[in-house]
């Protein structure tokens, strides 16, 4: 695998959106997203709820549609899109989280996934899990068929996968809100989401924001972290790389990392990784990754002792039960106790201040 290039940019909440074009430029994005081609903007949404460094933030979203339309995409070919899970809602979601106003202003019509047509598709590689996870078939969104995509990721780590960036954002749009069942394999169904995205799309980007990143019980149960940066790459292995490297992780640890890149997927070995932009060669944000009680309950069920009621309690109509838990314990336990004192601590932020703008 030949080297790969992330650019990264040190930010602040006067100049973020105009950071997010020069990050774009700097990492050559024009060159990965043809102008022939329709593109999706694949959103991340993590949670309903808005809570810091947990989905896309709403300067991202400004930065990366701004750049867009300003370089001469046409409006008319660029859908952002994002997907339901059995604990999200994206309509309801895409208000929380500041998403619907900025794609508004600037012409662009949100896209739910769940409201598109979905259709079986038979991937050519040789996949090593999904196949078997889903033995009648993989459905994906008809739409996704020869369009770019980028992707809009955060910086935080992730239960199930250590950390989470652009390779995990496919997740959430290439599979339906039963993706769940693959929790037990994440590593080898994250390789899979990288072929079968390349041969899906014609170009791959991600845009990742840095500004605000999570630590510790992610995708959401996270401490918010100021650290000001924002990266970009048509790597999708390498953006997560170097996004881990920063955290403190190191890469090639990282299964999903390492099998991409020992695939030829993507870089992941951050020494054949070109950084442009900022040096962050001392970068080391100290960040440990920790299991929600979700998570830890999911993982017991599904690898751990309790591994012998994993098909009458996740994979039956009994199933039910999964989300309602999820739900309660993270909408009306967690998010209004320790969430709520966490958000206060970052609105008293710069970063803070900045999403009080947004309406």
């Amino acid at each position: 695998m030949t080297n790969s290039t992330v650019a990264v940019l040190k930010t602040n909440p006067d100049k973020v959106v105009g950071d997010y074009k020069k990050l774009m430029h700097l990492a050559r994005y024009e060159t990965f997203v043809p102008k022939t081609n329709d593109t999706l903007i694949k959103l991340n949404l993590s949670w309903t709820k808005y809570f810091p460094a947990c989905s896309s933030q709403p300067w991202q979203v400004e930065g990366v549609v701004k750049t867009l339309i300003e370089d001469g995409y046409s409006k008319d070919r660029i859908f952002p899109i994002e997907n339901k899970t059995v604990v999200t809602n994206p309509v309801e979601g895409a208000r929380n989280n500041k998403w619907m106003n900025i794609l508004e202003e600037n012409g662009l019509k949100f896209i739910p996934l769940p409201g598109v047509e979905w259709i079986k598709y038979d991937f050519k590689s040789k996949l090593l899990k999904l196949n078997h996870i889903f033995p009648e078939g993989i459905l994906i969104p008809k739409m996704f068929i020869g369009r770019n995509i980028i992707h809009l990721p955060t910086v935080k780590t992730h239960g199930h996968s250590t950390t989470t960036g652009a390779v995990k954002n496919s997740f959430g749009g290439l599979l339906k809100e039963v993706r769940h069942y693959s929790h037990k394999y994440m590593h080898e169904v994250l390789v899979d989401l990288m072929m079968m995205q390349k041969e899906l799309h014609p170009g791959i980007f991600a845009v990742m924001d840095g500004t605000v990143c999570g630590d510790g019980a992610g995708p959401r149960t996270m401490f918010p972290k100021v650290k000001n940066y924002i990266l970009a790459s048509g790597d999708s292995v390498s953006i997560d790389a170097i996004a881990a490297k920063m955290m403190g992780f190191d890469p090639m640890e990282i299964p999903y990392i390492r099998m991409c890149d020992e695939m030829g997927l993507g870089v992941g070995n951050p020494k054949n990784i070109e950084i442009v932009g900022e040096d962050i060669s001392k970068v080391n944000f100290g960040f440990k990754t920790s299991k929600s009680f979700v998570i830890w309950g999911d993982q017991m069920l599904r690898r751990g002792p309790l591994q012998f009621l994993e098909k009458p309690l996740l994979h039956s109509p009994l199933v039910v039960w999964a989300p309602l838990a999820s739900n309660v314990y993270h909408d009306y336990m967690w998010y209004p106790t320790m969430g709520r004192k966490r958000i206060s601590e970052f609105m008293k932020t710069e970063w803070g201040d900045l999403f009080k703008k947004y309406k």
